[in-house]
This record gives structure tokens, sequence and C-alpha cells, in this order.
């Protein structure tokens, strides 16, 4: 007949992590899939550093999810004695002038202003010369940019928070299958068949959160919805870091009119003389199995000429290393967190859009919280799928 469990985590990255770990904290039994070995490198939560701010320039909706992952990682930090977060301060910039869009999102730091002041956090708004004077790592400003400073953003450990939340699920009673490919998933009166590599499991309940290979596992309408995009991420040689104090934040640097007209970046990690920066792209689509995870020395050459130059103090063109990942991204570039729409006994989880693992570890509550208690404190209506009923197929 198969193994069986109350619940199925599909995919144990970002948010599958979080999932199989509160579900586990609330005693439920549950077995996580992964068809690799997390933490790995072939999805999107790789990379060491993933920036965290609690003003979301996305939208309101997503602030009680990061403030619930902020003190979800706080205490899984003093439950396992690891890093997970770093409060450094994060910085988000753009012309003081003229349009800008982040994530699909336009007036992106005048959002997080308001964010802030509706949740009551702690931030401060700065012009391009109060940056030029505290964090002269920033080279070439005008004087006329505006920016969003919060002091307690910084950046998480990805590989870190998942292993953290898989080591303590497991303690708890999960049991994890990591080289395990799910293969099909139908829904079968009470309960849900899902076929594996490794053979038949059954469940109560499946949370699929299984990001860039979720469209392939479910097809519609996710097959619509769902596109995956091969972003890169660059670290460069500083010949010089005495820009980079103790203080230097992570950022956002809106220099241009388009979601392409940005960079992003962390300071200097200890020990190492370089800095890791990334922009997105969205024109170009992949899929989880063809995408090129190698990073050709022209892109990254590009990436130096278009966005590094004359932008950041010490940045050489020399390149350290880079990774790419992948972005699982929907029309709007929002979340999806509901059930199936076929399947009501499959919840589906993720769609990161390309700022998710900030909001990881809440959204792992939330799946908790819906599927042992059926509802949850934070409302994910705006992640449900039904907003995109009016979109053209």
């Amino acid at each position: 007949m198969g193994e069986r469990a109350d619940f199925l985590v599909i995919g144990l990255g970002a948010m599958g992590s979080a999932a199989l770990y509160q579900l586990a904290k609330r005693g439920a039994s549950v077995i996580g899939l992964d068809r690799f070995s997390p933490p790995h490198i072939m999805g999107s939560s790789h990379g060491e550093t993933r920036i965290t701010r609690q003003a979301i320039g996305e939208g309101r909706d997503y602030v009680p999810l990061v403030l619930e992952s902020h003190r979800i990682w706080r205490e899984l930090e003093s439950e396992t004695g690891e890093s997970l977060l770093t409060a450094c301060g994060a910085l988000v910039m753009a012309p003081g002038t003229g349009t800008n869009s982040h994530h699909g999102k336009p007036d992106f730091v005048q959002n997080s202003i308001r964010a802030a002041r509706e949740f009551g956090i702690p931030h401060e708004v700065l012009d391009g010369r109060a940056v030029a004077r505290r964090f002269p790592q920033f080279l070439g400003l005008t004087g006329s940019e505006v920016a969003y400073y919060e002091p307690g953003g910084g950046y998480v450990r990805p590989e870190a928070c998942i292993a953290a939340q898989l080591a303590r699920a497991a303690a708890l009673g999960a049991t994890i299958r990591p080289g395990t490919e799910v293969l099909s998933i139908a829904q079968d009166g009470d309960g849900v068949r899902v076929e594996t590599s490794a053979g038949i499991l059954h469940a109560g309940e499946v949370v699929v959160s299984a990001g860039a290979w979720t469209a392939p596992l479910l097809g519609a309408p996710f097959d619509r919805l769902l596109g995956v995009k091969r972003q890169l991420l660059h670290w460069y040689a500083l010949d010089d870091d005495s820009a980079y104090r103790a203080d230097a934040p992570v950022y956002i640097w809106m220099h241009g009119t388009t979601d392409t007209d940005y960079f992003y970046g962390f300071p200097p990690q200890a020990g190492e003389a370089s800095v890791k920066v990334a922009t997105e792209q969205y024109a170009d689509g992949t899929t989880a199995d063809a995408a090129d995870r190698t990073v050709r020395p022209e892109e990254s050459a590009e990436m130096y000429r278009r966005h590094i130059a004359g932008r950041l103090a010490g940045a050489t063109p020399r390149v350290v290393r880079a990774a790419a990942c992948l972005y699982t991204v929907t029309p709007d570039r929002g979340f999806i967190i509901d059930r199936h729409p076929a399947q009501p006994r499959v919840l589906v989880v993720s769609a990161c859009s390309g700022h998710g693992f900030k909001h990881s570890a809440g959204i792992g509550l939330v799946v908790a919280e819906l599927l042992t208690e059926g509802r949850s404190r934070i409302d994910v209506r705006p992640f449900a799928l039904d907003r995109f009923a009016a979109a053209p197929a």
C-alpha cells in the first residue's frame, strides 16, 4: 500500500524546509522529499547570502511574513547556535526624479517608506549626499537620489537556514528523503497518492514547494502561470576594501527607469576581499532541467560594465566566483500560496518571483497553520490563484 503520513512536503528549499520544520514542531507525521540533497545549488536557494528587509516595497501584504521570518530565525539561532540573520542594515536607493521600478512595482522606495511607517519599522530617509557621506563605498551619486535605510535589515544565509530547519525537523520526528524524485500527484478520496522514484507514498495532504519544478509536476493552470528565469550572481575582487566599514549595508540600487536598471549587493564577508552583486532578467525563459548553471566570463564582464564600474569603491573586473540560480516567476511577480484548484488536498506554495527567501520562514509557519488549524493568523488571500482568473491563457 505504500508508506503513509499526515503530510508530505515536496521540495525542501526555502519554503519546503520551513514548512517541514513548522509541521514537525506541531507533532505532525510528515515526510519531506527532494530530488537532490538540500541545501543544494540546483534551484533558487544558494549563494551564501540573501537580502532581508522588513518594510517591503513589493507591497504591505508581505510585511507580516518577513516579520515572522526574523522572529523564527532568531529562535532557530538560539536553538542551534548557528548564525542565520545578520542585521547590518539595508539601503534601497533610486533616482530622486523620474520613474523607477523594481520587481514590477513603481515607486519602490516610497512604497518601502510607507510600509515602514504603517508597521512602525525603524528607518531613515536619506538623499544621495547623506548616503555618500555615510556609506563611502557608493560612488557617482548626484546627491538627488532618494534612499530608504533600515537598520534592522541585512542578510540571511540561505544554505544555513535550510540546513538548520531540516535538522530541527528531523530532530522533531520528520522523515527526510533526499534523492527522491516525485513523478505524479493524485488526490484519491480523503488523501493524496504520490508516486516517487522510490515507490508510492500516501498522505492526508501534500505541500508542493518545488520551485522551478512545480509547473512540470502539476500541469494546468501552473504551466501558464509560472515562468522560470535564469539569474546570475557575481563576486568581484576588491583592490581596496577601506570604504567598507563595519556599518556597510546590503543594498538595492535602482539607477535607471526599468526593472533591469538596477543591481543589488552585499558588504564583503569576513576574510573575503570581494563583493557579491547581482541584477535580474525577465526576458529569457528556461526550465529547471535545461537551465545553464555555468556563468560565462562575458556575462560577468557585461554585469561589471553596465552596473558596477564607477559605482562600487574598490571593485575590480576580476571575478572571484560566479553562480547561476533560478527564479520561478508569476505574471504579477507575486507569490502563490493556495490550494490546487482541482486537488484541494494539495497546497501549492512558493513561486517566489525572486523575492521570497526573506519571507520563507514565515511562510512555513503559514503552511503549518493552514494544514493543522485550517486558517493562518497571517492573511494570505493576496497570494491566491483567483487573482489570475482574468489573465489570458
